[in-house]
């Protein structure tokens, strides 16, 4: 399929929000073509890690295996402080629950009941592709914004988690890594179903897997500020006294220790303790934020895409350069990877 170079054409069978839309999705991708067409997505270095991450997504049923439970759950009884369990305990709750999402988000038969309530005739969600642009956005309402929060809640439980000295950084990440990733594959495909594209397509789950993989970087880019974190946590768990070699060798904590200095009334002093009790906060905050914005920017990304694609079929128009774009950057990858 050629690329969109000319101006802008708007064929006239389209409704008034379909153009409005199309003149948004184009502004978008031009934005995105101007920086390289789709940043990551399409990058060698990313062959592998992409493997692993869209075995995960297949591999619903199996989201979020025992293997990666049972460990956090031993050592939630193994803890001594029983004001930690909690954590552990919150985070193993959150894994049964991704469980059940993934399965529901991948099932094309919820889309297709989400349609009949809200008046849709529809024998199967393929038909979608027959209606109106509005109408499939319709299906996806306040979608970004839910799993935003979603990432928060995740983030935050995992963050919290990697704080705690016998799970720690290991049990958090991995399990936060796979969780991420699942959820994204997830999300995406119920996006997909809900244009009528069928998320079992090679062509969709291609970039399906191009989310997971820029998800799983994503991700890692917060694995050393959040193990800092855990060692500062740690380090100050049971310390009364401040020293030159604890400031030395944390410097959040130092950090922290004169950020409360400048909020306590002059003249007092800031005491281990006192740090010790805000240094797991800003674990949790780490993790919330970005996959918050991981998951959030998954929704987005996959939405624009297919209503592109739903509009370029529909109305046999080109795709957009920065889409083209990538594909061309997956063959050659693809090439430069073949034996």
């Amino acid at each position: 399929m050629s690329t969109h170079t000319a101006p802008l054409d708007v064929p006239p069978s389209m409704s008034a929000y379909e153009e409005q839309v199309w003149k948004a999705l184009n502004e978008h991708w031009e934005r995105r073509n101007n920086r390289r067409g789709l940043p990551n997505w399409a990058n060698s270095a990313l062959s592998r890690t992409g493997e692993v991450a869209g075995n995960a997504g297949r591999r619903v049923k199996d989201a979020v295996p025992e293997g990666v439970k049972e460990p956090m759950r031993r050592a939630g009884g193994a803890l001594a402080d029983a004001a930690l369990r909690p954590a552990v305990a919150g985070a193993v709750a959150l894994l049964e629950l991704v469980n059940d999402a993934a399965l529901e988000l991948n099932d094309p038969k919820t889309v297709e009941k989400i349609a009949r309530k809200k008046g849709l005739d529809i024998d199967g969600f393929a038909e979608l592709r027959e209606q109106d642009l509005k109408v499939c956005d319709r299906l996806l309402t306040r979608n970004t914004m839910k799993w935003r929060a979603t990432g928060a809640l995740e983030g935050g439980a995992m963050g919290a988690l990697a704080m705690v000295p016998v799970a720690g950084i290991p049990a958090a990440m991995t399990a936060d890594i796979l969780v991420v990733q699942v959820l994204s594959a997830s999300i995406a495909t119920r996006i997909a179903y809900s244009y009528g594209y069928d998320a079992k397509d090679p062509d969709e789950q291609l970039f399906i897997q191009r989310l997971v993989r820029r998800s799983f970087m994503a991700q890692a880019t917060k694995v050393e500020p959040l193990h800092k974190t855990a060692q500062a946590a740690q380090a100050l768990h049971g310390r009364v006294n401040w020293s030159a070699k604890l400031r030395s060798d944390h410097q959040l904590a130092a950090a922290l220790q004169k950020l409360l200095q400048h909020l306590s009334p002059a003249g007092s002093k800031v005491s281990v303790k006192s740090v010790a009790k805000v240094v797991p906060f800003v674990g949790v905050i780490i993790s919330a934020g970005l996959n918050s914005a991981v998951l959030g920017r998954v929704a987005s990304e996959a939405q624009k895409y297919c209503q592109t694609r739903f509009l370029c079929d529909k109305y046999g128009l080109p795709l957009p350069a920065a889409l083209s774009a990538a594909s061309d950057e997956d063959t050659e990858d693809t090439e430069d990877d073949a034996p």
